[in-house]
C-alpha cells in the first residue's frame, strides 16, 4: 500500500536533509509526490477491480473444494460430479423464486431478479457447453487442491482444470479460463 509514495518521500527527504515539510506547492518535488499518490491510487483501483473479477471463480473453486472434502478427498465419480455441478448451477433458483413470489402482479421484475435470472441462464449455458471446474476426479489433483488456502489466485495454476459438459464429456482445460 502506497509503495511509490513512500519511495518518493524517502528520496526527497534524503535530498532535502530530512525536512520534507518545507516544500513549495508547485515545486518539482511536490509534483513528484503528487504523481506518486495518483499512481498508488490507480494501482489500488486496478487491484480491487481484478479481485472483484476473480471472486466468482474463487467462489466456484471453494464450492468444489468443499465437495471434495465432504467426500474425504477421494476422487468423485462422474455422476457425483454432475450432481455437484447441478447443485452449483441451481444455487440461485431459490432466491429467484422467492423474489418472483414477493413481486406484486403487474409489476416489472426488480434489478436483483433480472441479475439472478441472467446468472442462472449463464450457468445453465455453461453447463450445457462445458462447465469449468478443478479436476476433482483425480487423486493427485485433489492432494494439490487441498493445499490451496482459499484465496490465493496464483496457486490455482498448479491445479489441473477440466470442462465437463451436461452429457458427461470431460475435456482438459487451463487456468485462468478464457472467456468465462
Amino acid at each position: 500500500m502506497a509503495k511509490t509514495f513512500e519511495k518518493e518521500r524517502k528520496r526527497i527527504a534524503k535530498k532535502k536533509g530530512g525536512n520534507i515539510e518545507a516544500l513549495h506547492a508547485n515545486s518539482r518535488n511536490a509534483k513528484r509526490l503528487h504523481k506518486a499518490v495518483i499512481r498508488d491510487d490507480r494501482l489500488e483501483k486496478l487491484a480491487a477491480a481484478r479481485k472483484k473479477q476473480d471472486k466468482p471463480l474463487i467462489r466456484r473453486t471453494r464450492f468444489f473444494l468443499e465437495a471434495a472434502r465432504e467426500n474425504e478427498l477421494k476422487p468423485l465419480e462422474p455422476a457425483a460430479i454432475q450432481a455437484k455441478i447441478q447443485e452449483f448451477v441451481q444455487q440461485h433458483n431459490e432466491a429467484y423464486e422467492e423474489l418472483k413470489k414477493t413481486r406484486r402482479a403487474g409489476r416489472p421484475p426488480s434489478t436483483r431478479e433480472d441479475l439472478l435470472k441472467m446468472a442462472i441462464a449463464a450457468l445453465e449455458t455453461e453447463h450445457k457447453n462445458g462447465f469449468y471446474l478443478p479436476d476433482i476426479a483425480s487423486e493427485e489433483n485433489l492432494e494439490m487442491f487441498e493445499r490451496w488456502d482459499g484465496s490465493n489466485w496464483a496457486f490455482l495454476t498448479n491445479v489441473s482444470w477440466v470442462k465437463i459438459s451436461a452429457d458427461g464429456t470431460t475435456k482438459p482445460s487451463s487456468f485462468p479460463p478464457q472467456g468465462l
